[in-house]
């Protein structure tokens, strides 16, 4: 069975850091472009960061430049997403997606996503 599945989500104050987690099953996460994807609630579906899988380049939206780092680990077939520095405004639930063609997909052609890990950044 085809599926992605994230963690490490959670409460944290500001200032604070957390590390998710994006594991795949049933294929290999090393083909594909990763990408973070989140959403607060009332507010449109808003790409994080992403990770090619041609050559590992990284991207982020500019609100989390200098502050989240996304990185693959291929023998455990994840992807992962250090946030720091973590501030309210990035309250959201946060969803890893996969894309067989590039991290330029708009979300609605990605291949598959998984069912989302809450962040909270609140004091």
């Amino acid at each position: 069975q085809v599926q992605l599945v994230e963690s490490g989500g959670g409460l944290v104050q500001p200032g604070g850091s957390l590390r998710l987690s994006c594991a795949a099953s049933g294929f290999t996460l090393d083909y594909y472009a990763i990408g973070w994807f989140r959403q607060a609630p009332g507010k449109e579906r808003e790409g994080v960061s992403c990770i090619s899988s041609s050559d590992g380049s990284t991207y982020y939206t500019e609100s989390v430049k200098g502050r989240f780092t996304i990185s693959r680990d291929n023998a455990k077939n994840t992807v992962s997403l250090q946030m720091n520095s973590l501030k309210p405004e990035d309250t959201a639930v946060y969803y890893c997606a996969a894309d067989g063609q590039s991290c330029n997909s708009p979300p609605n052609d990605y291949d598959y996503w998984g069912q989302g890990t809450q962040v909270t950044v609140s004091s």
